[in-house]
């Protein structure tokens, strides 16, 4: 059985979610017959290329409300990762566009390590406060977690896996993901949004159970 994900990685609900999914697969009785597999969902592709900016002020902004709000609502964060076992340091966090990231999660994927890749996004942006939007960062993370950094630095370089990251993001939305993280299971079951491991646990049961499409 397969599940599809659709993720940003500067998304803290997908990091959650993606913790939250993996801790009902883990428990889940047929985990060693699913195959997860990442997909690219860019949350502002408008955002201009090598601009990086302060979060909190942007996203105030677009979501018009005040930073004290906005801080609320990353405390609020904080501490539902906590709970999943996630360290949250969001203060001072920036924000840039993603694009080039997505661009090495496909290389990634056709590596076969596109789930080590995206949790060293994640973690790296989370918990370390280290850039996913610079080429030099880009690679130096992808050979951490196993690519080879100089095959990234092409990939980077040529602008390799463009027209598959916007596909990607097409085909999520065609599905229905008007945002992230967004979830399909089996080609049926879709689930929009961070929810509880119970939620991700019954999905799984309900998919694997269900019969194929004649």
């Amino acid at each position: 059985m397969r599940v599809d994900i659709w993720s940003d990685v500067v998304c803290p609900w997908c990091y959650l979610g993606k913790r939250r999914f993996e801790r009902a697969l883990a428990d889940f009785e047929h985990r060693d017959e699913v195959e997860v597999v990442y997909h690219s969902f860019e949350l502002d592709p408008r955002h201009p290329r090598e601009e990086v900016v302060p979060k909190a002020s942007m996203l105030a902004a677009k979501y018009q409300i005040s930073e004290a709000e906005f801080q609320a609502m990353e405390d609020r964060l904080v501490g539902l990762a906590a709970a999943e076992g996630l360290e949250y340091k969001l203060d001072g966090s920036v924000i840039g566009n993603t694009f080039d990231a997505h661009r090495v999660l496909h290389l990634a994927r056709e590596r076969g390590l596109a789930v080590e890749v995206v949790e060293r996004f994640f973690r790296a942006y989370f918990t370390e406060q280290r850039s996913v939007f610079d080429d030099e960062s880009l690679a130096d993370l992808a050979a951490e977690a196993g690519l080879d950094r100089d095959e990234t630095v092409r990939v980077l370089k040529e602008g390799t896996y463009a027209d598959a990251v916007r596909a990607d993001a097409e085909r999520g939305r065609a599905l229905g993901a008007n945002g992230v993280p967004f979830f399909v299971l089996a080609d049926r079951y879709g689930i929009s949004g961070a929810q509880p491991v119970e939620t991700f646990a019954a999905a799984l049961g309900r998919a694997y159970a269900a019969p194929l499409p004649k």
